[in-house]
């Protein structure tokens, strides 16, 4: 089990594969079934994972995004992926990584600060995006806009790339004094 590069498969035609990683598999599934009802030109391939290293396989797609749930209720969510991160070649952090922190609504449950996430998605250069995946209208939101996400870091949208993303995304943030 060596690192997962962008690049190391062939894409498949008018196909957009998304990795979902996290500890929370009800979670994982009930979004991977939200995002395979929305309208897509593309067909979508949804692949969930508890970690990283995947397994070698020689009938694994290319994977065009990578989703890193983080459930600030559980301490062991935010250690899976920060030991997944690991596995990952640096190509992928070019705009086809995003952290999604869940559970957020419940503050007083939370064993995870938000800022500890913010400074993981902030270190990684990655976006972070905020959704009670337990809610089924906000789930269904999230699964909207990661089909979206999905379908731009696939090239299915022209004149838009991961990259031109993901620093519309960073461009969009106010920088901190650590930056300037």
């Amino acid at each position: 089990m060596s690192a997962l590069r962008p690049l190391d498969k062939l894409p498949g035609l008018n196909t957009a594969t998304i990795l979902l990683v996290g500890t929370e598999d009800a979670l994982l599934q009930q979004l991977a079934d939200s995002m395979l009802k929305e309208d897509c030109t593309s067909e979508l391939k949804v692949h969930l994972a508890r970690s990283l290293p995947l397994p070698c396989s020689v009938n694994r797609p290319r994977i065009d995004l990578i989703v890193f749930v983080v459930n600030l209720h559980s301490k062991l969510s935010l250690q899976n992926v920060e030991e997944s991160l690991c596995h990952l070649d640096a190509a992928f952090f070019l705009g086809k990584v995003t952290f999604l922190a869940t559970g957020a609504g419940r503050d007083s449950h939370c064993s995870i600060h938000r800022n500890t996430v913010v400074k993981l998605a902030h270190t990684y250069r990655s976006p972070l995006l905020f959704c009670d995946l337990e809610i089924e209208d906000f789930r269904a939101t999230m699964a909207q806009r990661l089909v979206r996400l999905l379908q731009i870091c696939a090239g299915h949208v022209p004149g838009v790339s991961a990259l031109n993303l993901l620093s519309l995304l960073r461009g969009s943030e106010n920088p901190s004094l650590e930056d300037l």
